[in-house]
């Protein structure tokens, strides 16, 4: 029997390797983006975050209204989160004082908030289920805080902890490796697994970030925050036209 017609089709993609290559350069996009925003262009973080958020509520809008899967439309909305992520974390960490140590804790008991809100209300929180409205209400904002924690998380782990961009990026690095064996060789929850990954590849963008344009002095490679989004914004366009990406399967 053909039940294709009758089940609500997901818009989100497939979790492939083509996923996770697309999602760390969409995370690095986002945090050189939101900085020339805020900081380039001198806009300050409360100016950036109300432009991304606008652009990332429209975004959202669009995704639910659509039909099926677009990957372009849905990357799209990605970066949108990722750039409101960036200047949300540097305005509640800087801007109202909070700290990286506080804005990191805060952030995380929102997403584990939102993760149970989401699963007490669904039954599930695993990717392959987002194919209502409601789910992807959930779905987009969790990715959402998961994005402003990563921001958040980066920035404490290169900064207060001393690590620098390099030190934090092997450290998220070895982290998501400890998540890829998981997978390979534990039974432990495949919805659980993804959204550890999701969480710590927003901090690995964000550190390998910083490293693009911050200054030699602090440990980076001194690009223009606009040359180094453009080559990102280029490289995540070619790889959405190259490598094939599908709507996620049920029960896959």
């Amino acid at each position: 029997m053909n039940t294709t017609s009758t089940q609500p089709l997901s818009k989100v993609p497939e979790v492939t390797l083509a996923f996770w290559i697309i999602k760390i350069a969409a995370t690095t996009l986002g945090e050189t983006g939101g900085d020339a925003v805020s900081m380039s262009m001198n806009l300050g973080y409360l100016v950036g975050t109300a432009i991304f958020a606008a652009i990332f509520a429209g975004a959202v809008l669009l995704q639910i209204s659509a039909k099926r899967f677009h990957p372009l439309l849905y990357w799209t909305t990605i970066i949108a989160s990722t750039t409101v992520g960036t200047t949300l974390a540097d305005f509640t960490d800087r801007s109202l004082g909070v700290g990286y140590a506080g804005g990191t804790s805060l952030l995380f008991t929102l997403l584990l908030i939102t993760l149970f809100t989401w699963y007490r209300s669904l039954g599930s929180i695993a990717v392959d289920t987002v194919s209502t409205p409601k789910a992807e209400m959930f779905y987009w904002l969790t990715i959402m805080c998961s994005q402003t924690l990563g921001t958040a998380l980066g920035d404490w782990t290169a900064d207060s902890a001393g690590l620098g961009y390099v030190g934090a990026a092997m450290i998220f690095g070895a982290l998501l490796a400890l998540v890829v064996a998981a997978y390979w060789w534990t039974r432990i929850t495949r919805t659980l697994l993804f959204w550890a990954a999701f969480v710590l590849t927003r901090p690995l963008g964000a550190v390998v970030g910083d490293f693009l344009d911050k200054p030699i002095s602090a440990g980076g490679l001194a690009l223009s925050r606009y040359v180094a989004s453009a080559l990102l914004l280029v490289f995540i366009l070619t790889s959405i036209l190259i490598l094939p990406q599908r709507a996620a399967q049920k029960g896959h």
